[in-house]
């Protein structure tokens, strides 16, 4: 299993664990909860990590793409 900064540019990617709840509570607002799938935009060199589900972009930061394991579809 991977993490999200570990996704590549372009790569359909299934959420499939994120351990933090407050965390959680605040990706299902945005629309992304565990199983969702979405596509790796871009990968910020030391930055962000941007996913897009359904034409809505996410940038999120890179400590915490760091904790939030997903696979790739």
């Amino acid at each position: 299993m991977m993490k999200l900064d570990q996704a590549r540019r372009g790569q359909l990617i299934k959420i499939t664990d994120i351990p933090n709840e407050l965390t959680r509570i605040q990706a299902i607002r945005f629309g992304i909860p565990e199983g969702a799938v979405v596509t790796c935009r871009e990968v910020v060199p030391a930055g962000p990590v941007i996913v897009a589900k359904n034409k809505q972009e996410i940038a999120i930061g890179r400590g915490l793409a760091r904790t939030i394991k997903v696979e790739p579809c």
